[in-house]
C-alpha cells in the first residue's frame, strides 16, 4: 500500500508547508460527510455497473492522490477531492474483500485493524511521529495517505460487521459509533489521553459512522433503512460537500501556520484543536 502511493509521486519536490488542515470542528463535519458520501457512491455506482464502480474507484483515488502528491502545501479543494476518493477506494476495497474470498465481516475488520496497526508502526519507527502537524516532507505524506486509506477500509467492515453480522442495523449502528467516538476526548480530557492517539482513534471511527448514516438513508427499509437510495444520498451528500470546501477554501481558516507555536489548552478539546505534542503527554521527545 505504502509503495503504491510512493509510486505516484516518486521525484517532486519536497514540501514547502504542512499538507493537511488545521484539526477544526469543520473538519470533522467534513470527514464524517465524506465517509458517507464515499460508502453511498461507492454502493451506487457498484448498483450501476461493477466495471464502472471499479474503473472510478481505481482512477479516481489515482489521479486524486497524484494532485495532492504534486502539490507543495495545502489546498483544501485537492485535499479533501483525495479524501473523498480514498473514501470510495476504501469501501470498494473492504467490500471487495468480503464478496471475493467470501469472508465474514468479523475476519475482514480483523484483517484491516492488522493492516492499520502496521502502518502506524512503520509510520512511527521511520518518523517518530504520528502528528499530523508533523506532515512536511514526502515520506510522512506517504505514511499519512496509507494510514487515511487503511483507515477507510477498516471503517467499512467494521461498520458492515455491526449493522449486517449483528443484526444492529444501520441506525443503531450509527448510535453505536456516535457513542464510541466520543470515547476518546472523554479519555483525553479525564485521563490526559495523547492528543494524537485521540485524534486517530476519532479518526478511524468517523467512517463506520458515516457509513452508517448514510447506509441508513439511502437502503431500503427491508435493510433497516429509510429508502431515500444511495445516488440520492450521494448527490446531496456530494452538494454539501462541495459547498463546505469551498467555504474553508475560500476563508483559509484550515490553513496550518508555519510559525505558530500550537498549545494545547487543558480546557479544549482535542478534536477542536491541533494535536500537537505537549511534554506532559508526547510518549517521546520524538513526538511532533
Amino acid at each position: 500500500m505504502l509503495r503504491r502511493i510512493r509510486s505516484l509521486a516518486p521525484d517532486y519536490p519536497q514540501p514547502l508547508a504542512a499538507k493537511v488542515p488545521e484539526i477544526t470542528a469543520l473538519f470533522w463535519v467534513l470527514k464524517v460527510l465524506t465517509t458517507g458520501m464515499g460508502e453511498a457512491m461507492s454502493d451506487f455506482l457498484g448498483s450501476v455497473s461493477v466495471p464502472l464502480a471499479g474503473a472510478v474507484g481505481i482512477f479516481g483515488m489515482w489521479f486524486a492522490l497524484r494532485l495532492q502528491l504534486r502539490a507543495r502545501e495545502y489546498r483544501a479543494p485537492i485535499y479533501w477531492f483525495a479524501v473523498m476518493m480514498v473514501a470510495v477506494f476504501g469501501t470498494m476495497a473492504a467490500d471487495g474483500v468480503h464478496i471475493a474470498v467470501d469472508a465474514p465481516y468479523a475476519a475482514t475488520t480483523v484483517l484491516y485493524a492488522i493492516v492499520v496497526a502496521g502502518v502506524f508502526l512503520l509510520w512511527y519507527r521511520s518518523e517518530g511521529t504520528l502528528s499530523i502537524h508533523s506532515i512536511t516532507t514526502q515520506r510522512r505524506e506517504h505514511y499519512y495517505w496509507a494510514a487515511v486509506l487503511a483507515t477507510f477500509a477498516l471503517g467499512t467492515a467494521a461498520g458492515d460487521l455491526t449493522a449486517i453480522s449483528l443484526n444492529l442495523g444501520f441506525f443503531d449502528s450509527a448510535l453505536l459509533f456516535a457513542a464510541v467516538i466520543s470515547v476518546p476526548a472523554l479519555a483525553w480530557w479525564r485521563f490526559r489521553l495523547n492528543p494524537i492517539i485521540a485524534f486517530w482513534a476519532a479518526y478511524i471511527v468517523t467512517r463506520p459512522l458515516g457509513a452508517s448514516i448514510a447506509d441508513w438513508l439511502g437502503k431500503p427499509a427491508s435493510r433497516s433503512g429509510l429508502g431515500l437510495g444511495d445516488g440520492t444520498v450521494s448527490a446531496i451528500a456530494l452538494i454539501v460537500f462541495a459547498a463546505l470546501v469551498a467555504y474553508v477554501a475560500a476563508t483559509k481558516r484550515d490553513i496550518q501556520s508555519a510559525t505558530e507555536e500550537h498549545a494545547l489548552s487543558p480546557h479544549l478539546s482535542p478534536y477542536l484543536e491541533p494535536l500537537v505534542d505537549s511534554p506532559a503527554l508526547a510518549p517521546s521527545p520524538a513526538d511532533g
